[in-house]
């Protein structure tokens, strides 16, 4: 199947108080793709996402998304975002929270029909979490719940998934297997990894940018130590990729 363009970002700036936050962005996101963003808190990761889902608007630039704007293209995105605040002992089974993300469809006055329970139960199948939809979402472990809020987004059938420091609630023993989910999905679906953890990038996604307000990106996975220290602001000596993979940073 030939690879097509979902988001395209043209010299996008973002300011902050006059302040920039993001730098002459150039990016295209095609539909085969699994691309890592790895950077520095403060970076300007999670509002680069903003940008492409329409939540933040460029001081300069132009952003599409399936050909139009990101207001009206975002509704083939899925997006989990880093922080999901919830109540942890508010009476929700995993079930109702997964139809949460058909309510654009639903609306108020409608509520849920059958089609939506459907692709609800589906999404559950797809992350191996159907036999816990009767269960409280809050009483679950940091590695299901994230599961949970994936299959809420794949309701929709997104095109694109947006996944903000997904693992970072995740006990580091089960990384590997919410990062074999992942593997799954990107067969039916471009997806774009935010993450700090440059090992586990690396090994997973097929291309890797670096973000640092500016961003560096070649389309593949190999990035240059040249580029590490520009992004992190510190030297870098070595990135090891293998079953091991490790990263090496000289004294600074």
């Amino acid at each position: 199947m030939t690879a097509k363009e979902l988001v395209k970002l043209k010299n996008v700036w973002v300011h902050h108080d006059n302040i920039p936050v993001l730098e002459a962005i150039n990016l295209s996101i095609e539909s085969n793709d699994f691309l890592g963003i790895i950077g520095p808190n403060g970076g300007g990761k999670t509002t680069l996402l903003k940008v492409i889902l329409g939540l933040i608007k460029p001081s300069r630039g132009t952003v599409t998304v399936l050909g139009t704007s990101p207001e009206r293209g975002r509704k083939h995105i899925g997006y989990i975002s880093q922080l999901n605040l919830f109540d942890r002992d508010f009476p929700i089974r995993v079930f109702e929270v997964v139809l949460m993300g058909r309510y654009n469809r639903a609306g108020l006055i409608r509520g849920y029909n059958e089609a939506d329970k459907n692709a609800a139960v589906a999404a559950l199948k797809t992350v191996d979490m159907l036999d816990y939809k009767d269960r409280q979402v809050g009483k679950l472990s940091g590695g299901e719940q994230q599961r949970v809020f994936i299959a809420r987004a794949l309701t929709t059938n997104p095109k694109l998934l947006l996944l903000d420091e997904p693992t970072a609630s995740i006990d580091p023993g089960m990384q590997a297997e919410f990062y074999e989910l992942l593997e799954k999905l990107k067969e039916n679906m471009a997806i774009v990894l935010v993450s700090h953890d440059i090992s586990a990038v690396s090994i997973y996604v097929n291309e890797i940018a670096c973000l640092n307000h500016r961003l560096f990106y070649h389309g593949s996975k190999e990035v240059s130590a040249e580029e590490l220290e520009k992004t992190y602001q510190c030297p870098i000596q070595l990135i090891a990729h293998g079953t091991v993979p490790h990263r090496v940073l000289r004294e600074h």
